[in-house]
């Protein structure tokens, strides 16, 4: 098959669409199951390639939860503890495999933004990761195999129009890349630079000190960041992202977005909030909502009466500013990439107030020394890559 018509494009009115491989090659993919469309392809695509190097870099199965062209999460398949499994709501499943523990951690990051995502799986999906899939709202995954009893599960979510994706493991595209604008044709050479533990050797801080596994969760950030709408950072704690900042036109808001996201990640881990008492029957992502403005500061948004009856069995306390803030406090060891230079110091206070200790970013701005002064000031350890990571 050379070619795929789509229902239409970006938008209902951008007809007519299609995906489709010039020359002589097949397109590199099987669709399942549903009618996959425009976005779908393109989540489901940049999805896979972030999922693939992953693996490579680490060895671990990985899984990307991709909301329009972006990430919501990323993560590779390592175990979850009690409390990251109540918080992805996955503590009533049992045993979960490796991959299927990558996805909770992808989609459980960042749950307002992973909402109705499109999945993108390392390696053949099991029938532990369906179950996962099926039980939250989403558009589709793409990963290179399906185990039958997996494949059966997927295929009654939506009522059999669920869109699932095959993709051959062993494609690889054109060194050469194309893309339109304006009805005027782009050309460059394919990133295909390999992110791996020798890009973090060039350590310009007074700490010195990356641990394995620090390195490894600052590889995560890198290749998600590649895969990311720039200018973009990317947070990264324990094998998955916890907060990414996609498409800011300003690096500090991009520091800000993504800490921001990173702290409600920590923030859902506080008693006051795994002890929130919901209604019976409450919706997923009503539940979500709530828990998403009780750590806000739009908090009598649910508190208000008239209101928390509809969300909660008894009536939660505020969470404070100053709890929340203690609470954020014990967060540490947290890694941040960037896709480019840190133009001013502000980004690293920013960073730290969310945990942050090691850090990765390409250097070469003119600031670099009050940056490297502002990481020295909090101990942090600080690699120049050399590379930027920019995406479009």
């Amino acid at each position: 098959m050379k070619e795929l018509e789509l229902k239409y494009g970006c938008n209902p009115n951008q007809k007519p669409s299609r995906i489709y491989m010039e020359g002589d090659r097949d397109l590199p993919i099987q669709v399942l199951c549903g009618k996959p469309g425009y976005i779908n392809f393109l989540d489901a695509f940049n999805g896979w390639q972030l999922v693939r190097e992953l693996k490579e870099a680490t060895g671990l199965p990985a899984a990307a939860s991709f909301k329009h062209v972006s990430p919501a999460g990323a993560a590779v398949g390592l175990p979850l503890d009690d409390t990251l499994r109540k918080i992805y709501w996955v503590d009533d499943m049992g045993d979960l495999s490796p991959l299927a523990c990558a996805y909770a951690r992808a989609r459980g990051a960042d749950r307002m933004s992973s909402f109705g995502d499109f999945i993108s799986l390392s390696d053949v999906c099991d029938a532990d990761t369906a179950r996962i899939i099926k039980r939250e709202v989403s558009d589709g995954v793409i990963a290179p195999g399906y185990e039958p009893e997996a494949l059966e599960i997927l295929k009654s979510k939506k009522n059999g129009n669920y869109n699932v994706i095959q993709i051959d493991p062993d494609y690889r595209p054109a060194p050469v890349e194309h893309k339109q604008v304006f009805g005027i044709t782009f050309e460059q050479g394919r990133n295909e630079l390999a992110i791996n533990r020798e890009l973090l050797s060039n350590v310009v801080t007074e700490n010195k000190e990356i641990p394995d596994s620090a390195k490894i969760d600052l590889m995560i950030s890198l290749i998600t960041l590649k895969y990311t709408q720039s200018n973009s950072v990317c947070y990264v704690k324990g094998g998955q992202a916890i907060g990414i900042g996609a498409g800011q036109q300003s690096r500090v808001h991009c520091t800000r977005l993504a800490g921001q996201k990173a702290d409600n990640w920590f923030l859902r881990q506080a008693p006051q909030v795994l002890g929130l008492q919901f209604v019976d029957g409450i919706k997923r992502a009503d539940r979500d909502n709530a828990i998403d403005v009780y750590i806000g500061e739009e908090y009598m948004d649910v508190l208000a009466d008239g209101r928390w009856e509809k969300i909660f069995k008894v009536k939660p306390p505020v969470f404070t500013r100053e709890e929340k803030r203690a609470w954020l406090d014990q967060m540490q060891d947290v890694a941040l990439g960037s896709d480019a230079f840190f133009p001013f110091g502000d980004n690293i206070d920013r960073a730290y107030k969310s945990g942050v200790k090691y850090i990765a970013e390409p250097g070469g701005s003119v600031r670099d020394d009050n940056v490297i002064e502002t990481c020295n000031r909090y101990g942090m350890a600080m690699a120049f890559t050399g590379i930027r990571l920019f995406h479009h």
